[in-house]
């Protein structure tokens, strides 16, 4: 049976029931899904005493990314020969979101939905609209991402999640990662993974490149999380930091400063709507 209910806590939080797995997302802080719990265990590290304060940005759950992935050179792009300042990430995990849509036919389902204002035309000289869809189905959350260009001209840009998982003890976690290339932040060279991780590093960002596949799982015990993500996803980033109970497994369609370089640039042409999927399965 599936149900979706509102709770009022620090803000309005919609709750996404299917089964044993129930899922929250707070649309008014950027969308973002601040908790998975399935059969009462939690998969998402989140960091609620940081949350409180929305001068800060949110660490846990899964935070949104657009309409770039990573941080800009100078935190800045130029396009058609202007400059616009642009933060990591974008604008896109701050900002509120509006729920458009509930369905509990197939699971449960939410439509999040987020449009152009003068806030995003001062830094994205661009008309759009969002209808980002979370829907959950047992075990499994699928992260459907609408994205429309209701400008005259096309619309660059890049998308993803930022989700950080919950981890009691990261030396036992098994990574099947579909690339042995990637890049260090802030790096230009290309390494080889051995599928190890060096967790006695203050920080791990590695994004890795030329994917082979479009999943990747990592192993928890007897827990398995899978994250499938479709061909519009060029780039898989995994983030860490030492002493802290999670780790990120970021699926991005383009890498750090794509909008300057035009490395895997997603575009939209006038009136087109470019659809992207994300789906983690716990089992």
């Amino acid at each position: 049976m599936s149900t979706i209910t509102t709770e009022q806590q620090q803000h309005l939080t919609y709750i996404l029931t299917d089964g044993d797995s129930q899922v929250a997302v707070v649309p008014e802080r950027g969308g973002i899904v601040t908790s998975w719990q399935i059969q009462g265990k939690e998969v998402f590290y989140f960091d609620a005493q940081r949350f409180q304060d929305p001068s800060l940005s949110v660490r846990g759950g899964i935070p949104l990314l657009f309409p770039i992935c990573g941080n800009l050179v100078d935190d800045t792009y130029t396009l058609d020969g202007k400059t616009y300042p642009l933060k990591q990430h974008g604008f896109g995990r701050t900002l509120p979101w509006e729920v458009t849509q509930q369905s509990t036919d197939d699971g449960a389902s939410l439509t999040l939905t987020l449009k152009s204002n003068d806030e995003t035309l001062a830094v994205y000289p661009f008309d759009f609209q969002l209808d980002y869809i979370y829907t959950l189905r047992g075990n499994t959350l699928e992260q459907r991402f609408r994205h429309t260009n209701l400008s005259d001209a096309s619309m660059p840009f890049s998308t993803g999640t930022h989700p950080y998982f919950a981890v009691t003890d990261k030396t036992k976690l098994i990574f099947d990662i579909p690339s042995t290339d990637y890049k260090i932040k802030g790096g230009k060279d290309v390494y080889a993974f051995n599928g190890q991780f060096d967790l006695d590093q203050e920080e791990i960002d590695f994004a890795f490149i030329n994917l082979e596949g479009q999943t990747a799982t990592v192993k928890d015990g007897d827990s398995t999380l899978t994250i499938s993500f479709d061909e519009n996803y060029s780039t898989l980033v995994f983030w860490t930091v030492k002493g802290k109970d999670f780790y990120c497994l970021e699926p991005w369609s383009g890498p750090r400063n794509a909008i300057n370089t035009g490395d895997f640039l997603l575009s939209a042409s006038p009136q087109e709507t470019v659809e992207t999927v994300i789906s983690m399965t716990v089992s």
